[in-house]
């Protein structure tokens, strides 16, 4: 790696497949993936913090295919910034089985967000962990220019930091979506504060996405300090949590997850058919519009 070169980040499992211990129903959606494109037609941005590998839409619709998911949700991924254009492009060409969630500047024309809305975006994110001056009026202007577009919120956030957000999140006026768990390190409990506060956030009416049990876990493959945390947020709004891969996997410099292995595991966070189709099937539906 040559010096100040953002480290390489691995490619996904090549060789998808299905999950063992359950059917996926048809209708399931993957809530949470990433398409990366190279340069110089895809530019990254000079900060990144990884180098990636291509991740092609073409890759992505065949591991959906192999573990038996119908759609899928395309989140904006950091290295192309707020460069939306091979996101776009990858909508446009899959509008029954896509949607997208952008991220972008608050400079931008009205006609371009009409033009996200039009290519099947559902949503904007926003990334909290990293601080970088975004304030809470920052938050507020995001949520009103979601509302104006009949959009959902996004958040990438450390679930540590909720005792001081939640009020505040919990008076946004548009749907709020927490990624992977609020990134709960799931070896603090599932009694620390910070989990407290994402359950209450959550049980008032927020969405969490019960994905990236491969970040919040070192006891793979099984994650069991992952399994009560899941199954409290189920407890508390079994019709809105939802269920990504996180597919490519990016900043993830161990074994490669299996999409397979990680959908084995809602069987332990939802043992019961019915609630894994509401978090697989019926929910996902109702957010981004399939």
């Amino acid at each position: 790696m040559a010096p100040n070169q953002p480290p390489a980040c691995p490619g996904p499992d090549p060789h998808p497949a299905a999950p063992r211990r359950f059917t996926v129903p048809n209708g399931a959606v993957d809530t949470h993936a990433h398409v990366i494109g190279l340069p110089p037609q895809w530019p990254w941005i000079a900060n990144r913090a990884y180098t990636p590998e291509e991740a092609t839409a073409e890759a992505y619709l065949a591991m959906l295919d192999a573990v038996g998911m119908t759609y899928g949700v395309l989140v904006q991924v950091s290295v192309h910034g707020t460069d939306n254009s091979l996101m776009e492009s990858v909508l446009r060409a899959n509008p029954q089985r896509l949607r997208g969630v952008a991220v972008t500047t608050p400079s931008l024309q009205d006609a371009e967000y009409r033009r996200l809305k039009e290519a099947g975006v559902t949503g904007l994110r926003m990334n909290l962990l990293q601080g970088g001056g975004l304030g809470l009026d920052g938050l507020q202007d995001t949520a009103a220019l979601c509302k104006e577009q009949g959009w959902h919120l996004q958040l990438l956030l450390d679930a540590r930091q909720l005792p001081e957000l939640a009020p505040a999140l919990s008076r946004l006026p548009v749907p709020l979506v927490l990624d992977h768990m609020a990134n709960f390190p799931a070896a603090e409990g599932p009694q620390h504060p910070g989990f407290q506060a994402l359950v209450g956030l959550v049980g008032d009416g927020a969405w969490v996405k019960l994905s990236g049990a491969f970040r919040l876990s070192q006891l793979a493959p099984d994650f069991a300090d992952v399994v009560p945390l899941a199954r409290a947020l189920l407890a508390v709004a079994p019709d809105r949590c939802l269920w990504g891969s996180d597919w490519p996997h990016v900043t993830h410099w161990g074994t490669m997850p299996k999409v397979g292995d990680l959908l084995d595991l809602v069987a332990d966070w939802a043992p019961d058919e019915a609630t894994r189709h509401r978090v697989l099937v019926e929910n996902p539906a109702r957010l981004y519009g399939f």
